[in-house]
């Protein structure tokens, strides 16, 4: 239906190419002009300057979830002051032994401009947003909520 590009672009700074001696740092741009600097987690040498991949995938889950929400709130006439989400992903062994973010836990705390719903309502609201979030659509990893 639709495609999404990224571009990665990494040169070698370091004067070795061994594990610990090469740079991780790189850029991420995209079609829209942004560019995003990019590395490694610091546990696997990279800079904390720089968004690591882990934490990338932790916000995309984040992200379309809430675009998601925000959706299925417009369309029933709920309307949404305030979204906020403080999104936690676990890097963890899978099954298999291998290192994988098995879990990403969102916590989002939402503002509606005609108070709280009523707790059955918003966990269904999220319940239809996590169903119909394309991101978590995608991947393998556990995503709940925790409102």
């Amino acid at each position: 239906m639709s495609e999404h590009k990224a571009s990665i672009d990494w040169q070698r700074t370091s004067e070795e190419f061994t594990y610990p001696e090469y740079n991780r740092e790189h850029r991420w741009s995209f079609e829209s002009g942004i560019e995003v600097q990019a590395s490694a987690a610091t546990s696997y040498l990279g800079s904390p300057d720089c968004v690591d991949p882990e934490e990338a995938f932790v916000a995309a889950v984040a992200s379309c979830h809430m675009l998601t929400f925000l959706a299925i709130c417009a369309r029933k006439g709920l309307v949404v002051d305030v979204y906020r989400d403080s999104a936690v992903g676990y890097l963890e062994k899978n099954p298999a032994g291998r290192l994988a973010l098995t879990h990403v836990e969102l916590s989002p705390k939402i503002t509606f401009e005609n108070g709280e719903l009523p707790a059955e309502t918003l966990e269904h609201l999220h319940h239809q947003a996590h169903e119909q979030c394309f991101i978590a659509n995608s991947v393998r990893t556990a995503v709940s909520v925790r409102p």
